[in-house]
């Protein structure tokens, strides 16, 4: 039989495997988040990752529309892998509602695609962390998205500043200038100012949308009304003199000086969010408040969080109305920004105690040792096989285990071990068991 070619191991463009030390930092801050999540009230759900077509298509934008992993399945159905897990739990509200009663608070952790260009922190398969309350109109449910952000974030050790806005305000401003018609085009033009930069969307904003250069001038004046870096008071003081009594952007304003405040109650300072009207969000779904979330160690690097209010698309799925509001965490973002400023320890276990074995025959007393440490929380791996304490040594090393365990028959007999902590050297002898968790939780 002649020898098969072997096959080339890759991995698709965009697509990236997990090393054990990115994924042991991955699975810390997903329970992290969760604890955050329940911590509020937000319950736990899941959804399919493949959904019929016609339920993801046209719900977020053009782009997103394009950037679908769709396919046939065997049986003909006409499928598409998420692009994100708004859309599937405004389906997934519209079938089950009714069990839970509303407003309904959950969360979902899962993977998303997109067949996007991939770049820094980018990629087309993804992990995003959502939170959302859905059944209310609330500005208390918009405030409380964000606080609980606020804290996963904090939770998570990030310095981190919120971009807040109301996509409202674009529309009294468009509604002013008699360009309602052309929202659509101007939403997603300005929500890449940050991306591609002003003079991009102002050739955008008249090629694309049409739009007169006085018109697109008054836009920008307009933007600039905003304090995103100073105190968001002061902006909205500016936008509401701009609007000189407009009810629509009274109404705005008056919602987002009252997030702004529970913001403050959450004990979450100006300093962590400002007032941007530049933030509106490329997706097509939302419809009040927006945000982005900045990285501050790598201010340059895109939003981190973002999410917003989107109060028709449930409707899509059912006559009842079900206004919601939500946010989401950019996992696979964050962890590519931990990368890049080497907050990834080098660590392939998530083991903090390796216990050597010397001899089979002390195997009984050696899994007594760990198990005595696991249940008090300590991860603990155990040798597999006998074999020279210098080996085992580097093996613990290789995996990033600081903490060793050596016990013989002598130690057997006493009932003790010895503790080595490879970084120093340091060794500490005949440790009685009764005294063993309390030391290695010391170091």
């Amino acid at each position: 039989m002649a020898n098969k070619p072997i096959i080339e191991p890759r991995i698709l463009k965009g697509f990236r495997d997990t090393l054990p030390q990115s994924a042991i930092v991955r699975t810390k801050m997903i329970n992290i988040l969760q604890d955050v999540f329940a911590a509020h009230g937000f319950t736990p759900i899941d959804t399919p990752a493949l959904e019929y077509t016609e339920t993801l298509m046209g719900k977020g934008s053009d782009e997103t529309d394009k950037q679908m992993f769709r396919f046939m399945d065997n049986g003909e159905r006409d499928v598409a892998l998420r692009f994100d897990l708004t859309v599937p739990f405004a389906r997934y509200a519209a079938m089950y509602i009714d069990s839970f009663g509303t407003p309904f608070k959950r969360y979902h952790i899962g993977l998303a695609w997109r067949g996007e260009k991939p770049q820094r922190g980018r990629y087309r398969e993804f992990h995003q962390c959502d939170i959302d309350t859905i059944g209310t109109r609330s500005i208390y449910a918009d405030a409380e998205i964000l606080a609980v952000i606020g804290k996963a974030l904090k939770a998570l050790d990030i310095n981190y500043r919120f971009k807040i806005n109301d996509r409202n305000l674009m529309n009294a401003l468009l509604a002013k200038l008699q360009v309602s018609d052309k929202k659509t085009a101007v939403l997603r033009a300005i929500d890449k100012k940050d991306k591609l930069g002003e003079d991009v969307v102002r050739t955008e904003l008249v090629k694309e949308a049409g739009l007169s250069e006085a018109i697109v001038a008054e836009i920008f004046s307009f933007l600039a009304l905003s304090n995103k870096d100073n105190k968001a008071s002061e902006g909205l003081a500016r936008v509401r003199q701009y609007f000189n009594g407009d009810e629509a952007a009274k109404k705005s304003l008056a919602e987002l000086e009252c997030v702004f405040a529970y913001l403050n109650n959450n004990n979450i300072s100006e300093e962590r969010y400002g007032f941007d009207l530049s933030i509106t969000r490329g997706l097509d779904y939302y419809t009040g408040l927006v945000f982005e979330t900045i990285f501050l160690a790598l201010p340059e690097y895109g939003s981190i969080a973002s999410g917003g209010r989107y109060d028709n698309l449930a409707t899509l799925y059912t006559k009842r109305e079900l206004p919601g509001v939500g946010g989401s965490i950019g996992l696979e973002r964050i962890l590519g920004g931990f990368e890049e400023l080497l907050r990834i320890e080098k660590r392939i276990s998530p083991a903090q105690v390796f216990v050597t074995m010397i001899d089979n025959n002390d195997l009984d007393y050696l899994l007594k040792v760990a198990n005595l440490l696991r249940a008090s929380g300590v991860y603990t791996e155990i040798s597999l096989e006998t074999g020279k304490l210098g080996n085992q040594f580097k093996y613990a090393e290789k995996k990033g285990i600081d903490l060793v365990i050596i016990a013989g028959d002598a130690e057997k007999l006493a009932q003790t071990v010895n503790l080595k902590q490879l970084s120093s050297g340091e060794q500490q002898s005949a440790i009685a068991l009764a005294d063993l968790v309390n030391i290695v939780k010391s170091k």
